[in-house]
């Protein structure tokens, strides 16, 4: 008697579309002519967990995990220029600021001063906790022996969602909002009128297609990354091995042995002195395409001269459509170079508009509403 066992990788091979809910979870034995069948289905799992078929679908035609093209892997380049400090609250940090000065008069001989003082101002800023858990049944790892090279390729995978997700917060995120988010750098520059409204400049544009470039000087005493009081900066990795864990779908209480892994990175940002940080808003996507949109040279040159001094270490940020019609803007205009240079920096070439250097964030929007 011949033995034939089909498991869930050749079901799926041949009907793809088989959802778990339609295979349940039972087994099925039948026999005849000779032939024994044995058809095994496992207990759904959740959406979260890869299956059999996400496994075949990283196999490469030697049976070795393939070599996966980043298709969503994107350029945020802001990550490598933040400066980062530890905060001094467990949950952030605390930064004092002069919001007055003392008064101060000419005395005449025999003639008084009045007392005076300066004021201060505390400000506490939240630091978020960005996580991700991984769950991989241990017999599917062990398939074909590359348990190794599946769980390289999926980290990359969780790393690159880390790491857009937090700029995205960078730039976007507001706990005014999602109280689980801290507060980036877009909320607290909004208003053209508001007490910062100096370093918001608006480039004409109108609608709900703009943009924006952002000029920040990073530094410890002007703005900064900031991670909580006793925690470790940057983004944290715990595999636990394998463990047990209860299945997420099918019957209730079902467990099985799984490979588990955490992704945690506990952040936030710390804008200490307000003046170091200019938005360019309002850029409108469409009027750079038909050529009629603002000077961005001329609003750039405005950005740097915003800035107070030279304390910090200052950095231009666009996304690469605005990169791209920069470029066009300088290719055309009538002064030589337009002030962008090519530099090699720290063995990268790198964009550099007068001596500051330009960086891609394919997170900045090009769906920004109009900033008042």
């Amino acid at each position: 008697m011949r033995y034939l066992v089909l498991t869930l990788a050749c079901i799926l091979a041949m009907c793809v579309d088989t959802s778990a809910a339609a295979l349940g979870s039972h087994a099925i034995a039948s026999h005849g002519s000779g032939l024994f069948y044995v058809v095994v289905f496992g207990a759904a799992l959740g959406t979260g967990a890869p299956t059999l078929l996400d496994w075949a679908k990283r196999l490469d035609p030697t049976g070795k995990v393939a070599s996966i093209v980043e298709l969503l892997a994107q350029s945020n380049e802001i990550l490598q220029d933040m400066v980062w400090r530890e905060g001094n609250l467990p949950t952030g940090h605390r930064t004092t600021v002069r919001t007055g000065l003392p008064t101060v008069a000419w005395r005449l001989l025999n003639g008084g001063v009045t007392p005076s003082k300066s004021t201060t101002a505390q400000i506490d800023e939240q630091a978020g906790m960005l996580e991700a858990w991984s769950e991989v049944d241990v017999d599917l790892l062990k398939l074909n022996g590359n348990t190794g090279a599946f769980r390289l390729s999926e980290a990359r995978a969780f790393i690159e969602a880390m790491n857009q997700e937090m700029v995205q917060t960078i730039f976007y995120g507001n706990s005014g909002l999602a109280p689980e988010e801290f507060t980036g750098l877009a909320p607290r520059f909004s208003l053209s009128t508001a007490t910062n409204g100096a370093n918001v400049i608006k480039a004409g544009g109108s609608g709900s297609d703009n943009t924006s470039i952002w000029l920040v000087a990073w530094g410890e005493d002007t703005v900064s990354g900031i991670f909580p009081s006793g925690s470790t900066a940057g983004l944290q990795h715990n595999d636990y091995g394998e463990v047990t864990i209860e299945v997420t779908a099918g019957v209730a209480g079902q467990r099985m042995r799984a490979m588990q892994e955490r992704w945690q990175w506990k952040a936030g940002i710390a804008l200490k002195d307000w003046r170091y940080v200019v938005r360019i808003c309002n850029i409108d996507i469409s009027d750079l395409s038909t050529g009629s949109a603002a000077d961005l040279i001329d609003a750039m040159e405005q950005a740097q001269e915003t800035i107070p001094n030279r304390l910090g270490k200052p950095v231009f940020y666009m996304n690469r459509t605005v990169k791209r019609f920069l470029r066009r803007q300088v290719r055309t205009d009538v002064s030589a170079g337009g002030g962008l240079t090519f530099e090699n920096v720290m063995g990268r070439p790198t964009a550099m508009f007068g001596d500051t250097p330009i960086r891609i964030v394919d997170q900045l929007l090009n769906t920004e509403a109009t900033v008042a």
